[in-house]
């Protein structure tokens, strides 16, 4: 099984090839330019590289949140473009939960933390036993100061790992407690090899590219505000 993965929730861009739970392929960008510009020319660059044709990919994996409201359109967007002439189905992945794929060989408590501005985060927390990742709490958006209530509460001897975009921003609020660690700058970012092997164990949960949908844990700043202004002239 062939799946192309996408992954551009936040400020990096990557795409993957994962054929049966195995990286084939991988590119990834940090260049802070739009996913407009960058996403569509990094996906065909790999298949060539790796000599795929997109009639080989089986399916299409994608981050569809929590995430940027604007990377998440662009990235569901071009999955659509891809998979809607031949039918390819499409498996949605959260953000977050892909980020613990590159922790899988380890035991360790995974927080994955997005920048949800505001001083607040996009996050949810995993334990890894065995290879065994476990879910702890569902998607969430959260202030800072709750989530490090949150940790401390934990009680665990594991490593608890903060990545994500959001890593290295929230690990100054928690730098003081003993066990906590910032991922290497390697694994610190969402990356769609994640979100390919994690779509590679939840392949049974495909979908039509018509019904991807972006999941987002708040509304857009402008809905936000409009909603504020509403609710103040009441």
């Amino acid at each position: 099984m062939k799946i192309l993965s996408i992954e551009c929730s936040a400020g990096p861009a990557s795409c993957s090839i994962i054929e049966d739970g195995k990286i084939k392929a991988s590119a990834f960008t940090n260049a802070r330019l739009t996913h407009s510009q960058t996403l569509m020319p990094m996906i065909v660059n790999m298949l060539d590289n790796s000599a795929t044709k997109l009639s080989d990919i089986d399916c299409i994996a994608i981050a569809v949140g929590p995430g940027s409201f604007t990377g998440l359109r662009i990235g569901i967007s071009a999955v659509k473009g891809l998979a809607a002439p031949t039918n390819i189905s499409c498996i949605p992945v959260s953000t977050l939960a892909a980020m613990t794929e590159q922790f899988k060989d380890r035991d360790c408590i995974v927080c994955a933390v997005m920048d949800a501005r505001c001083n607040q985060f996009y996050n949810a927390l995993f334990d890894i036993s065995n290879n065994n990742i476990t879910r702890l709490c569902e998607d969430r958006a959260l202030l800072g100061d709750e989530l490090k209530d949150e940790i401390n509460k934990l009680q665990t001897e594991k490593p608890i790992i903060i990545c994500g975009d959001g890593a290295d921003l929230f690990y100054k609020s928690v730098c003081d407690i003993s066990n906590v660690v910032l991922a290497p700058e390697h694994l610190k970012f969402q990356s769609a090899t994640g979100v390919g092997v994690f779509a590679f164990k939840n392949a049974d949960n495909t979908i039509p590219c018509e019904n991807l949908l972006p999941v987002y844990l708040r509304l857009p700043q402008a809905e936000r505000e409009l909603k504020a202004k509403t609710e103040a002239k009441k």
